[in-house]
């Protein structure tokens, strides 16, 4: 029964052993082009807007000296957005509820920001590792969780996007499974709660995006 659960997570379309599914991560990227030979539409405007805010909003977290890294956040938060609201579509492999993924997103993002930091700014990240004020007797343990907790960061984003998405296509895929045993009262309340469950999968596939690239975008304000 797990094993089964588990299997719509697997990519299982294949030619000569090479993976199908994991296009779909890139099928995003289709609905990007055609706005810039297109008129302006609704969608397009809301786009703009969305995309206006949000370099706002990571330019007030970053330094000046940071402030074209809001490209790369933004590229970021479109990349996971549209993958995680394409895998809500039947038939489409959901790329951001794997580890693979995510952690490809993060690890390499973090390793960047350690490199540029300790070669650059050595002496501003040592003093990151001993907040201001801790007694002296505590500065080796606080070397010590400091650094634990910044080496898990690109994991605890990545398992965090993961995480999000897998439990909630696992929790429609149980209430899915169930219909067909229902009587046709308790089958239109499942209808009902899995209409409610997929706007909030849908609330949650922005909001996963969004605390990805802001997390990333506060991981970047810390290299001066």
């Amino acid at each position: 029964m797990m094993a089964n659960l588990f299997s719509i997570f697997e990519p299982s379309s294949s030619i000569f052993t090479l993976s199908l599914n994991w296009t779909s991560t890139l099928l995003g990227s289709l609905f990007i082009p055609y706005l810039y030979w297109v008129s302006p539409s609704r969608w397009s405007l809301l786009w703009s807007k969305i995309i206006n805010t949000l370099h706002s909003e990571f330019k007030a977290l970053l330094t000046p000296s940071h402030t074209g890294t809001t490209t790369l956040l933004i590229g970021l938060f479109s990349l996971i957005m549209f993958n995680n609201f394409l895998g809500l579509l039947p038939y489409v492999f959901t790329s951001s509820s794997h580890m693979v993924m995510t952690l490809s997103l993060s690890l390499p993002l973090w390793i960047t920001l350690m490199l540029f930091g300790w070669i650059n700014h050595t002496q501003h990240m040592f003093s990151h590792l001993v907040p201001q004020g801790t007694p002296f007797i505590l500065m080796p343990f606080m070397v010590l969780i400091e650094t634990i907790s910044n080496i898990i960061r690109p994991g605890t984003l990545a398992v965090r996007l993961a995480a999000n998405m897998i439990a909630g296509h696992l929790l429609l895929t149980l209430l899915g499974n169930t219909g067909a045993s229902l009587s046709y009262s308790i089958l239109m309340i499942l209808i009902f709660s899995q209409i409610l469950l997929l706007i909030l999968e849908s609330a949650v596939a922005i909001i996963q995006s969004y605390v990805f690239a802001v997390l990333s975008a506060l991981y970047t304000s810390e290299i001066n």
